[in-house]
């Protein structure tokens, strides 16, 4: 069996489909593929996330979950051999609907603990739980066990697993705060089971939430998760014999080696052999699909190539994996909100990518090569993205200042939109041209794609026209400086490399001076395998005498392996580029003025154009004439700060933010038309994450402006609920007489009268 690089044909599924890779090994190599399997279709089970998934024999049980709307309880069966769905069987009373709870197997029956109850669509009765039920595959009964003493705190999003007939609970949220104690029950016998608290000890990961647990050679192992604010990709291992936490260091790890999987929540994690498998998850506002693969034995990480004929999965948040032999499933997830399972997820890259196919507000043309073809674009986002570019841009806008009759206002100017941004804002500015002699149209359409998108859409593997249009591409990657652009060529050529197309690959790659594809192909010729059907070719009897010789003296004395211990530049991402624009990189190139409470906030029209429907509309047909445009969501203005966070979403999707500021913005996905909802999404998550006795009085504060009743009524619970501690906060003084006197009513309502003699005599 042979192993492939990855597949470049990136086919996102439709919804609620189950995904899987088999891990076949053979004499060889491993070979990875994906494959979709049928879909769950509605009748039998809603598409979800935040649910789980366990294998037994040949089935996966998925239980729970949540459709965006509401809880969920049921629970769904999928054989693989039929490949089929049903509705399990089950009888007695299941759990109440429930999300971010935990399932394992042990003998013939599934535990699952804990997780979120309460109805989501009203926001009430919401709670966390410390309940333990019993799932008999045998005879589909349901059992809840009733453990009498210590019981864990209630919480959901914590890890779960089975180790010496025990499970075994780590960390999780309880409603409060982050967790990171752990408790364990034997399962061996109802009656007499108890929960007993484990004494940790050693580098104990930090309180967590979001994240995967995973058993490998008898120890327990933890990747990532939130844990506050702040997310890590840590990998932690756990000794069941002594109680010991390890963080796995990667400083061993040579200059050059794969570097662990970006930081990310609301992945999964399975063990699979010496291997732990890493798939999805939120990483850094973008939703990876890559698969990592972690060696227990060797302590290090790969990213897994599938085959090409793999169907790759879209990436996703809060999905869930299972193994049954030597397959992993994946099933459901969030890939936009209320999206659930494998839908295309839309980001910022999907909406720059439309705004460079429909060639609205472009400001740049490009005049390319000796024939002169133009290609039309943005100047925000090349200059955001190209280095080499933004020099380009900038001297020949500097050369138009000089040229105008009457320039004054250009003369001396230090930065080239010095000039007012509504003259360029409202079309009367030509587009400026841009000569680049060393490009062509087509592979330069390419880059383009690749610096609004981070991708670029291969064509046929294998061809060979289409194998040397890509080699084009990473010429001009070297000479743009485009790192990540020069690994994804790399990769889609050398997985393209055939018997058919080598040596055509090996002759452009001299003649283009691209070494690391040459010395590629000529180990690609030499191989064993190849060698003789290589030579055999007609292609090879028109080869230039000097590869002929290479080809020859390589064969009789291969060249000694050479490693190197140097960093690969990976370059920097759409994401990092967009960050590092809003933050003062862009301030060159602003075209318009965004007005927040009359202090002005320069922008730049395309990227508000491309993420907002909103702008979109404005400058395509109300541009106003000064260029300047107040900002509020409906008819309230949020705060800088809030402010702030939506233009952090808008460039470059980050939606990390304080829980205050989820609460203004609540309302910005519908008012200013984002292409998804993913904001008020993860508005919401943080605000049901995030709630605390510390920031409860802000959020009460921003509730009652932007009145979200629900979300009011929920920190009036908490206050009441923790008002000695609330008592004790200093901007308890500066809330408005009408805020106050609400919590007083909450308190008379709440409050019984021995509580407030109580109360009383603590203060």
């Amino acid at each position: 069996i042979l192993t492939f690089a990855p597949s470049v044909d990136f086919d996102h599924s439709c919804s609620d489909s189950v995904e899987y890779l088999t891990l076949n090994f053979g004499p060889f190599e491993t070979v990875h593929r994906w494959r979709r399997l049928p879909p769950c279709d509605e009748f039998v089970g809603a598409r979800r996330s935040k649910h789980t998934v366990v294998a037994y024999r040949d089935a996966i049980y998925v239980f729970g979950g949540d459709n965006g709307k509401n809880m969920l309880n049921d629970l769904l069966r999928f054989d693989v051999k039929d490949c089929s769905w049903c509705r399990a069987f089950t009888t007695g009373t299941p759990p109440a609907p429930r999300y971010h709870h935990s399932a394992v197997v042990y003998g013939s029956s599934m535990f699952v603990f804990g997780g979120y109850t309460g109805d989501i669509y009203s926001n009430s009765n919401l709670k966390n739980k410390n309940d333990l039920f019993e799932y008999k595959f045998a005879t589909g009964q349901w059992t809840e066990w009733k453990v009498e003493g210590s019981l864990p705190v209630a919480r959901s999003a914590h890890g779960a697993t089975v180790y010496s007939d025990k499970l075994w609970i780590f960390a999780g949220y309880d409603g409060n705060a982050r967790l990171n104690d752990m408790w364990t029950i034997s399962l061996q016998d109802r009656e007499h089971a108890c929960w007993e608290e484990i004494e940790q000890s050693g580098e104990i990961p930090p309180s967590c939430c979001n994240f995967p647990v995973a058993v490998c050679r008898d120890k327990m192992f933890v990747f990532s998760g939130q844990s506050g604010a702040k997310i890590t990709n840590n990998l932690f291992q756990f000794e069941f014999k002594g109680h010991m936490w390890t963080r796995i260091p990667t400083e061993h790890l040579l200059r050059g080696s794969p570097p662990p999987p970006q930081r990310r929540y609301g992945h999964t994690m399975v063990a699979f052999d010496r291997h732990l498998y890493v798939f999805g998850g939120a990483a850094d506002n973008t939703l990876p699909n890559e698969l990592h693969s972690y060696d227990v034995d060797s302590q290090t990480w790969e990213v897994i190539q599938p085959s090409l004929d793999s169907e790759m999965p879209s990436g996703r948040l809060f999905h869930a994996a299972a193994v049954i032999q030597d397959a992993m499933y994946i099933f459901g997830g969030t890939v936009d909100n209320n999206v659930r399972s494998g839908e295309i997820y839309p980001t910022c890259h999907c909406d720059y990518g439309k705004l460079f196919e429909n060639r609205q507000f472009c400001d740049v043309e490009f005049i390319l090569g000796e024939r002169e073809e133009r290609v039309l674009g943005h100047i925000a986002i090349v200059t955001a993205r190209c280095q080499w570019l933004r020099k380009k841009i900038l001297q020949r806008i500097k050369q138009q200042e000089n040229s105008e009759e009457g320039g004054e206002e250009g003369a001396g100017a230090g930065g080239p939109r010095d000039i007012p941004g509504g003259t360029r804002a409202s079309g009367n500015q030509p587009m400026l041209e841009v000569h680049i002699r060393e490009a062509e149209a087509q592979p330069f359409e390419v880059l383009m794609q690749f610096l609004y998108t981070d991708k670029i859409q291969y064509p046929r593997r294998g061809h060979v026209q289409d194998v040397l249009l890509i080699m084009d591409v990473y010429k001009l990657a070297l000479s743009f400086k485009l790192s990540r652009l020069e690994q994804l060529c790399v990769q889609y050529i050398e997985a393209s490399v055939d018997l058919q197309n080598v040596l055509s690959v090996c002759e452009q790659a001299n003649k283009l001076q691209l070494d690391q594809l040459k010395e590629h192909c000529l180990n690609f010729v030499v191989k064993e395998t190849h060698f003789n059907q290589v030579i055999m070719t007609k292609e090879f009897e028109h080869l230039s005498t000097p590869l002929i010789v290479e080809i020859v003296r390589r064969k009789q004395q291969p060249p000694p392996r050479v490693y190197s211990d140097q960093p690969v530049d990976i370059g920097t991402s759409l994401v990092q580029d967009m960050k590092a624009y809003l933050e003062g990189g862009g301030l060159d190139f602003c075209d318009i003025v965004l007005l927040l409470d009359g202090h002005p906030r320069p922008a730049h029209k395309a990227i508000l154009a491309a993420r907002s429907s909103y702008f979109e509309a404005m400058f395509r047909s109300f541009m106003p004439e000064d260029g300047q445009v107040n900002i509020s969501i409906g008819e309230m203005v949020p705060s800088k700060q809030a402010f702030e966070s939506m233009l952090r979403y808008i460039y470059y999707g980050d939606v990390n933010m304080p829980p205050e500021d989820s609460l203004y913005l609540f309302a910005a996905p519908y008012y200013y038309g984002f292409s998804n909802n993913r904001l008020q999404a993860y508005c919401k998550q943080n605000l049901e994450m995030n709630v605390t006795v510390e920031n409860v009085l802000q959020i009460l504060e921003a509730a009652d402006k932007t009145q979200a009743w629900d979300m009011k009524k929920h920190c009036l619970h908490i206050i009441v609920h923790q008002f000695i501690k609330v008592s004790k906060l200093p901007n308890l003084r500066s809330l408005s007489q009408l805020l106050l006197l609400d919590i007083i009513e909450s308190l008379a309502s709440h409050i019984s009268d021995k509580q407030c003699a109580e109360m009383g005599s603590d203060i």
